[in-house]
């Protein structure tokens, strides 16, 4: 009997040894958080201490074969722990519980990913001149056509207007007459003058009487105001001159602006109205536009507002020449939103559009925006299949 407990003491002893080999020391602590250990490190680590802790309870009741088998468990889940350490994948990039690790290679570390967004408009002049004719008149003359390239200055339609010929030439002939009075006034002025300067002579004689000498003073000056009175006069008519003369000149319309001419309304033999009852721009006489300076006004969704920003690079592709797409440009961002639309309005810029291009054309947009939008390190992006017609992005 007592060399049974012997037996089992000695079984003790090496099984406390074994797990003493088996068990984990603490560490010191560390400000470092430990690193994570794979799951499937843990769980047949567990169960093995689970199987030993098992086998020991039953070793008051079977005695020394028990503690053999116990032995086996052992040596059997070490191996499995090894096999299981083996295939595990070694490396940071490894997965834990789940989650990707991403792999830190030196590149695009901090880069965070694009995004595009979408938008539609159209082609626009920013420098448009829309002309009127600023009286009343019958056009005579049409210079220009349709499409012509015109200059600052030049002769665009030639109005006729008999009651504004009249008016300069009335104006011209009240001038004449203002400068005849004007000088009828100087002389008698001038006479005034010369009889009272004697009349005072001869007062401080006392050859001349008091009463002489005022009624010369009177008419001195009742004489210069009427030399001033014709001088306003003459001054008015000139006034008069430059107005008729003004609207004579302004039956002949010039351009405003060098361009285009986009649109042509006037034909010879029409009356027009005067600038003060033609306010709507369908009854204007032509439109010129500096196609030189085109822009893009498109709209995109106001949700994408926080993104946009000027310098922003993208394309743009016109339904004119879907398959010549061209690099644009944020230039400007309009100051409110559409209410109705709930679209916002930018202004686009470019250098390198199509040849033909021309106002009015529909476009449709794509920007860049992101982390990694700035900069000509990342190209526009490319429209995969153009679509007919205008399309409205959400």
């Amino acid at each position: 009997m007592f060399g049974g407990m012997n037996t089992i003491s000695e079984h003790d002893r090496d099984l406390a040894t074994k797990l003493r080999s088996l068990s984990i020391e603490p560490a010191a602590f560390k400000t470092e958080l430990p690193e994570a250990l794979p799951r499937r490190r843990i769980i047949p680590g567990a169960m093995l201490l689970l199987a030993v802790a098992a086998s020991l309870a039953l070793v008051p009741f079977y005695g020394a074969p028990t503690m053999e088998r116990i032995d086996a468990v052992i040596a059997g889940g070490q191996l499995a722990i090894a096999a299981h350490e083996a295939a595990a994948p070694a490396g940071r990039g490894a997965a834990v519980e789940g989650r990707r690790t991403p792999v830190d290679d030196g590149a695009n570390r901090t880069a965070l990913p694009t995004r595009e967004v979408t938008g539609s408009g159209y082609v626009v002049a920013p420098d448009t001149a829309v002309v009127f004719s600023k009286y009343e008149g019958r056009i005579v003359a049409v210079e220009v056509e349709g499409g012509d390239k015109v200059a600052v200055g030049q002769v665009l339609v030639r109005l006729d207007d008999a009651g504004a010929r009249f008016a300069l030439r009335g104006a011209e002939i009240s001038w004449r007459a203002a400068e005849l009075v004007l000088a009828a006034r100087n002389i008698a002025l001038a006479q005034a003058r010369s009889s009272l300067t004697r009349i005072e002579r001869l007062a401080g004689r006392d050859a001349m009487s008091a009463q002489a000498l005022e009624e010369a003073k009177t008419a001195f000056d009742t004489a210069e105001n009427g030399a001033e009175q014709a001088r306003q006069d003459l001054e008015k008519a000139r006034l008069d001159i430059d107005r008729a003369r003004e609207q004579v000149e302004a039956l002949v319309l010039t351009a405003p602006i060098s361009g285009t001419v986009t649109r042509l309304d006037a034909h010879v033999g029409d009356t027009v109205l005067s600038r003060e009852d033609s306010v709507r721009e369908n009854e204007s006489l032509l439109a010129i536009a500096d196609t030189a300076s085109l822009v893009i006004d498109a709209d995109v969704a106001e949700t994408n507002i926080a993104l946009m920003r000027p310098g922003l690079a993208g394309e743009a592709v016109l339904d004119g020449f879907p398959d010549q797409p061209f690099a644009v440009e944020v230039a400007k961002i309009a100051p409110v939103i559409s209410r109705e639309k709930g679209t916002a309005t930018l202004r686009l810029s470019f250098t390198s559009p199509p040849s033909g291009i021309r106002p009015a054309m529909a476009a449709r947009i794509r920007l860049v925006v992101g982390e990694g939008s700035a900069g000509a390190h990342h190209p526009p992006p490319s429209f995969e299949a153009p679509a007919v017609g205008l399309r409205t992005s959400g």
